[in-house]
């Protein structure tokens, strides 16, 4: 495939902005179904978010390193621009500090920044149904759906209330599903 200058098209670019919650262990299934629909991935994790990855194995699976961290002045960019943002999984606070525009980790900065670039950004909250009741969060994604993000339809999780749903990993592609096809007409 190429674009119209006759260089071969570049693949779609999905960030995978990932949050301290325990099905973060399981974002691979997100990388691999994204890679399987034709985007490629690159994933940055919240400080927090990072200890429930195993880095390596997400490197070995996207061919990017794994950011979490600011890089330093004259430093390369190692992801390209994103064509879209997945939120998954979306902590109760990097809720509510995106929907604030508080910037203090890189995975908010950018997230903050995706809305004034005009980037497509869906997210899939994980949280439990006692901070879901928490007005800040309630507002926080009414804010976030006014600036123009895709909130899952699911759920949140309820707390210990024993084995949890699974969590809906394919909403995310779903929900960005018109970024991949608009790029292929």
């Amino acid at each position: 495939m190429s674009d119209q200058s006759g260089r071969p098209a570049r693949k779609p670019f999905l960030y995978v902005v990932v949050c301290a919650a325990g099905v973060a262990r399981d974002a691979d299934r997100l990388f691999a179904a994204a890679q399987d629909v034709g985007w490629e991935v690159g994933v940055i994790a919240t400080p927090q978010g990072l200890g429930f990855l195993d880095t390596a194995a997400v490197e070995a699976r996207t061919g990017y390193p794994v950011r979490s961290a600011w890089r330093s002045p004259g430093e390369p960019r190692p992801l390209p621009d994103p064509d879209a943002i997945a939120v998954a999984p979306a902590t109760f606070n990097t809720i509510n500090k995106w929907a604030a525009g508080i910037s203090d980790t890189l995975a908010l900065g950018i997230l903050c920044e995706a809305y004034g670039l005009g980037v497509p950004t869906a997210v899939l909250p994980a949280v439990n149904s006692s901070l879901a009741a928490h007005p800040a969060y309630v507002e926080s994604l009414r804010r976030l759906r006014g600036m123009g993000v895709l909130v899952s339809p699911r759920t949140p999780h309820t707390p210990k209330s024993g084995e949890a749903a699974p969590f809906p990993w394919e909403d995310a592609l779903e929900l960005l599903a018109p970024v991949l096809s608009g790029r292929s007409t």
